[in-house]
């Protein structure tokens, strides 16, 4: 980790002034590399660009990017044939785009939802079509949820309680308790179909860093004026649900837009799944052994996917205690991660933590937010810790990328700058010159024309200042 050379005396704007120097130093190292690209929108690297797109479309994973820019990609800088790997695999989209365009692809997911997300979709997509159809007819004329019978107790988080009105979750254990009886596809399907109406027939909706609450729920939040507006109906939202799924089954060569590269039938490559963080799974895996790697991590944004996706983890079964534990096992990105001894998880990462320690922007940066939390001038301590395991985690994770990647292999990365107390972090090209210092060629950095927008308060107390959304293209 790095070096204690912090001198708490340090003047702020001195510190900003010669992180600005370096980053612009940074900046013009890599101008050549450097195009916005007008193709590309803000739809492109977020769930958006899946919405009218079979299977794709089946579950709002608000942090996925498109399978449309998957075979962008593709077709711009075309990738040998072989497997892909995808070390963040958040829904699959990665996986299911490279399998339609003939490659074998890997991915490992730690979150359970992302797990059953990839599950239900290998399932929609190679199960007995014939059987799931028959059987999802059965549940939208027979609605058994709504007959008299045995609940599934249903689990609950603390920061999931009362999530649901009354008449909703006496349906929700209804259902689950009934799914158990039917063959091992129908019921992935069923409860995948659940888990994608959760949020919907809740008081809750995703907000990044947590579950935002609605004024009707009864959380005793007598200040809360949040009005997500129409709480569906557990009939409505499943009903709904299961058919968009039968629809899918039914009609699974819908139309793709102008980036599509499916043209007629292509042998679908084999999809796998590998269960578990990266940090450990990465390591066992064999060197050079894919052809391409396609994957957009965490940014390091505070956003907590465990308690944006607390719903689904409590129907997951998911307890306190396992929680926690995903939540540590994460890369680190939020302010509750705690520090990870990374030569104990492996010794070769020393390289990684290395270029590290000699980056001076990368340090400087460090220094400025050490003063900040001295000086209390950070909203949440914790930020420091935070961003310091973001950039070495990610150090040790393009290390190991590299070395599971074949000569002349790509990497694509989307990810975004952020920004605290006024300070501008550049994660493309601090990213970009660890990758390079590893042995990467640095193909491109692709800038999205609309940027991203500053926090109230951040334009509030340092002004707005747009941040880069990025695409990064290395090479082996």
């Amino acid at each position: 980790m790095p070096p204690d050379n912090l001198n708490s005396k340090v003047n702020v704007s001195d510190c900003l002034s010669k992180i600005e120097l370096l980053d612009r130093e940074l900046y013009e190292y890599f101008y050549s590399v450097i195009i916005i690209n007008s193709v590309l929108k803000r739809k492109h690297i977020s769930f958006q660009g899946n919405k009218d797109r079979s299977y794709y479309r089946l579950y709002k994973y608000k942090e996925a990017f498109s399978a449309d820019l998957v075979e962008y990609l593709f077709q711009q800088y075309p990738v040998l044939e072989g497997k892909i790997l995808d070390p963040f695999a958040g829904s699959g989209t990665a996986l299911f785009a490279c399998s339609s365009l003939g490659y074998d692809a890997d991915g490992i997911e730690l979150l359970p939802v992302g797990q059953k997300i990839i599950e239900a979709n290998l399932i929609a997509r190679e199960g007995n079509k014939n059987r799931i159809l028959s059987r999802l007819e059965y549940w939208l004329v027979q609605q058994p949820w709504n007959r008299e019978g045995k609940c599934q107790e249903l689990n609950t988080l603390r920061i999931t309680h009362g999530a649901y009105p009354q008449t909703t979750q006496n349906k929700i254990g209804r259902y689950i308790y009934d799914i158990q009886n039917e063959d091992i596809e129908t019921k992935e399907l069923l409860l995948f179909a659940l888990l994608s109406i959760l949020e919907s027939i809740s008081y809750t909706r995703k907000d990044g860093q947590y579950l935002r609450w609605d004024y009707r729920a009864d959380r005793n939040q007598s200040a809360n004026t949040f009005n997500k507006g129409k709480i569906l109906s557990f009939d409505e939202a499943i009903d709904r649900q299961i058919n968009q799924i039968r629809e899918d089954l039914i009609h699974h060569d819908r139309p793709q837009d102008l980036f599509s590269l499916l043209q007629g039938d292509l042998n679908k490559g084999q999809i796998n799944l590998l269960k578990g963080s990266c940090l450990d799974i990465l390591p066992e895996l064999k060197s050079e052994h894919y052809s391409g790697i396609m994957t957009s991590p965490p940014y390091c944004n505070r956003y907590d996917y465990t308690r944006t996706y607390a719903l689904e983890h409590a129907v997951l079964g998911v307890n306190e205690i396992e929680l926690v534990r995903l939540r540590q096992a994460m890369l680190t990105c939020t302010v509750e991660n705690k520090f990870k001894d990374l030569i104990t998880f492996n010794q070769s990462w020393k390289t990684a933590i290395n270029i590290c320690n000699q980056m001076p922007l990368l340090q400087q940066i460090f220094n400025d937010l050490d003063h900040q939390k001295q000086t209390k001038q950070l909203n949440n301590p914790g930020i420091v810790r935070m961003v310091k395991g973001y950039f070495y985690e990610m150090a040790c994770t393009i290390q190991e990328c590299y070395r599971v990647l074949q000569r002349n292999g790509k990497m694509f990365m989307v990810n975004d700058n952020v920004r605290y107390a006024g300070i501008s972090i550049s994660v493309d090209l601090i990213l970009s010159k660890i990758a390079e210092e590893l042995g990467f060629t640095i193909k491109n950095i692709m800038v999205l024309p609309q940027g991203k927008g500053n926090s109230s308060q951040q334009m509030g107390r340092h002004g707005r200042q747009p941040l880069r959304k990025c695409i990064y293209v290395w090479e082996k």
